[in-house]
């Protein structure tokens, strides 16, 4: 090993390297490296520290996690309280709010108001002195809370040391610490495959997350923070107004909102309620309202304190989403994929902004772990768009009343049995996300409600666009049992509708005449339309686009359509399962028989054309530690998949900084005939796709967008980001990850940050979500 001339500069060097990382992913949300680039970096921090671990100190990256539980918490009072917020409900007493500021800055005085999103998790404090975090601490009852110092150094979106310069000796940082939709959802998921106690709302979850004792189990849950004031100050100056020293914060590593906006009167603050309350949905986090502070710091002072909180800051609360009512009973339902689903029918309660009557129970085992019963009173959350939640039972109100609930263990449409399937949810490398279960009708299209559906499906706007097929027609046909399957729609005669209610003869010419119009479509909607489960339109866009055959995404092999973009193993299992499925095999062969096919079927997209690479098909296999790096030296060292599977524990053992555990899960794995077989398999699919990297190359120079550069930032609302990417990528876009001055456009979503600003600042066109969408319709893609 090379000698090390000076390990505590090197150590200083990587630490400094790595939190820049840290800050421009989790507070500026724009990664500059990969994340194996990130993993490389904490990795050789790690060994130096191992070496020489007379230079570790607190503050390193490396040190996140690694106190031993605390046996429990010491309590903290805070240098000056964390007083809580008076709050208005409604516009006249935001105004009667405003009102009294204007009285007590004095007639004609200008300020302005500072609106942030209310995130809806547990306040907390943090203290630093000379820039390393020294103590954080629950906001308790104002005064005194609980020292969480152990747990609150486990969250990423906290810095353990401050970067940047400027700030003050001693600081003290406010915020929330909060726990995102996504990551509750993942939370509760895994709780309930191992049979744990759920998490009621994401509230309760960040908050029992930092009560923790084993900061370990802190680490484990996906917790972030938002920071949005300071307390106490030394040593230093701060901007002279709130939003400033809000982005003071930022630049010193602190994740501040998005949505955060200034604006210059009451007014202001009522079209920033009414588009944040829109927003709120499609918010990757709950709030609970709005806070409007007024801006300016010298007018805070002037304006002061009550004995509870504030006169110049007011919270503006959105409609409670969660609140008690009365389970009358419960309807099972059988959806188009037969999932029996249990609807709980409520007496009505207002929450979240709507009357809701009905919520959905998911399936017997949510049933069971709730220990609902009929009669029960029960919690009913409802957040924006989400479709009503019992979050559990109201156990001391229930009464002598209250029935079971029983499951049923046949169809209550069609008799059929109702399995329980387990389903297994794994990211886009393959590692296991979480568990669920699920209850089927195992009927198919012999349930006439399935069937119903699946024709509705297959007829709707965005599939085949079946014009005047409605709902009502197809469940009188499914009734009349003149439709068995989707492809029974081309073999309807006008007589068979003229017989139906509502038909006369012309009516039922039209409609047999639309049918016939919709047997070639975009190869899109004809995917779309077989209504594979997790394939919804964007998805089929992608499969459509890429393979441009229906034969082609039949037979594709999971290990390729994970090469897509947002398909990950969970949705290509439901792929290739759907294809293998005979029942399946059978409608889409009817279909073909009636003369249903794509409009637009062409070869392999340029893009794909020779384009999976030899390592990409040795990580896509899916052993155990073999990674995208491992599988790059393992395909540099031999060349072929043939010289691969006839390789030698001792031949693997000569691949270059190959691990023993990789070498041995490789051998094992092509040890196996079966698996030899598949790897031929798959290679020959590559070549007949003409995907594999020995066939030539797609040409790509003739696309409306070769040879531009663009970027993409911000949230888009009809799309993620990769797909965003892909699409443009496959109109001959290069797609940068930074704006320079040879960026020819950059995709800014809302929330859009520095980037939005540079190309601003340089002049480069900016498209918005609207235009982004007409460029690619402009395309076709």
């Amino acid at each position: 090993m090379t000698e090390i001339s000076d390990p505590k500069q090197q150590i200083e060097e990587l630490r400094s390297t790595v939190n820049l990382h840290n800050y421009r992913y989790h507070a500026l949300d724009e990664p500059t490296v990969p994340d194996a680039e990130y993993d490389r970096l904490i990795r050789q921090l790690q060994v130096l520290e191992a070496k020489f671990p007379q230079f570790i100190t607190n503050d390193s990256p490396t040190q996140r996690v690694g106190a031993k539980p605390l046996a429990g918490f010491n309590q903290v009072q805070h240098e000056a309280p964390m007083l809580s917020l008076d709050n208005v409900f409604n516009a006249q007493e935001l105004s009667d709010f405003d009102h009294r500021v204007k009285e007590r800055l004095g007639k004609g005085v200008k300020f302005s108001y500072c609106c942030e999103p209310k995130l809806d998790g547990a306040a907390v404090s943090l203290l630093y002195r000379d820039g390393k975090l020294v103590r954080g601490a629950t906001r308790g009852d104002g005064n005194t809370g609980e020292d969480i110092t152990h747990n609150v150094r486990t969250i990423p979106t906290i810095p353990l040391a401050l970067i940047g310069e400027g700030y003050p000796r001693l600081l003290e940082v406010r915020g929330e610490i909060y726990m995102p939709r996504a990551g509750f959802d993942m939370l509760n998921k895994r709780a309930r495959a191992n049979d744990e106690k759920l998490f009621v709302n994401p509230r309760n979850a960040a908050a029992g997350s930092l009560r923790m004792l084993d900061a370990k189990i802190t680490a484990e849950r996906p917790l972030e923070m938002c920071c949005y004031s300071v307390g106490v100050m030394e040593g230093g100056d701060l901007a002279p107004n709130h939003s400033g020293i809000l982005a003071q914060l930022q630049g010193w590593g602190f994740r501040i909102n998005n949505e955060m906006r200034v604006v210059d009167d009451v007014e202001g603050c009522l079209k920033y309620h009414d588009y944040l309350l829109r927003r709120r949905p499609d918010l990757p986090y709950d709030i609970d309202g709005i806070v409007y502070k007024v801006d300016t710091i010298s007018q805070q002072q002037s304006l002061g304190f009550t004995a509870k909180g504030p006169r110049w800051a007011i919270a503006h609360k959105f409609p409670a989403e969660e609140e008690i009512t009365t389970l009358l009973d419960v309807d099972f339902q059988v959806g188009r994929t037969g999932a029996v689903t249990p609807v709980a029918r409520l007496a009505p309660v207002f929450v979240g902004g709507v009357t809701v009557s009905n919520a959905t129970l998911h399936n017997r085992d949510e049933i069971e772990r709730l220990g609902i019963m009929i009669n029960d009173a029960v919690v009913v959350r409802r957040a924006g768009d989400v479709i009503p939640q019992i979050a559990k039972v109201v156990l001391e109100r229930r009464g002598s009343d209250a029935i079971k609930i029983a499951f049923p263990d046949y169809c209550p449409v069609c008799g059929s049995h109702v399995e329980r399937v387990k389903i297994v949810t794994h990211s886009k490398s393959g590692r296991r996300e979480g568990v669920g279960v699920a209850y089927r009708c195992v009927g198919r299209l012999v349930c006439r409600a399935q069937l119903s559906q699946a024709i509705i499906h297959f007829a709707s706007r965005k599939a085949l666009d079946i014009d005047g097929l409605g709902e009502k027609i197809v469940e009188q046909l499914v009734i009349e049992e003149r439709l068995k399957s989707p492809a029974d729609l081309y073999r309807l005669q006008v007589s068979d509708l003229a017989a139906l209610e509502g038909f006369a003869e012309l009516s039922a010419k039209n409609l047999v005449s639309a049918i016939a119009a919709r047997r070639a479509v975009p190869l899109h909607k004809l995917v779309f339309a077989l209504g594979i489960p997790d394939v919804g339109e964007e998805t089929a866009k992608v499969l459509a686009r890429v393979f441009g055959s229906l034969e082609r995404i039949r037979v594709a092999k999971p290990e390729l359509l994970i090469q897509l973009p947002d398909i990950g193993r969970e949705v290509a299992g439901e792929i290739t399962e759907f294809f293998a499925d005979n029942h399946n095999a059978l409608v889409l062969d009817d279909l073909v028989s009636v003369g249903v096919c794509a409009s637009d079927e062409c070869d392999i997209a340029a893009e794909y054309r020779g384009g999976l690479s030899f390592p990409q098909l040795i990580a896509s296999f899916n052993i155990s530690n073999i990674g995208p790096t491992s599988a790059a030296r393992v395909a540099a060292h031999f060349g072929t998949m043939a010289a691969l599977m006839a390789a030698s524990i001792d031949d693997l053992a000569m691949v270059e900084k190959l691990s023993v555990k990789a070498a041995s899960g490789l051998f094992d794995y092509f040890q196996c005939t079966q698996n030899r077989q598949y790897a031929e398999q798959l290679e020959q699919q590559l070549l007949d796709f003409k995907m594999h990297w020995n066939c030539e190359k797609g040409q790509t120079e003739n696309l409306p967008l070769s040879g531009m550069t663009y970027v993409v930032t911000g949230t888009l609302e009809s799309m993620g980001r990769d797909l965003a990417k892909q699409k443009l990528e496959s109109l001959g876009a290069k797609v940068a990850g930074s704006v320079s001055k040879n960026t020819h456009c950059v995709v800014a979503g809302s929330a859009a940050g520095s980037k939005l600003v540079k190309a601003e600042q340089l002049g480069v066109t900016v498209m918005d979500e609207a235009m982004f969408l007409a460029l690619l319709a402009e395309f076709d893609v």
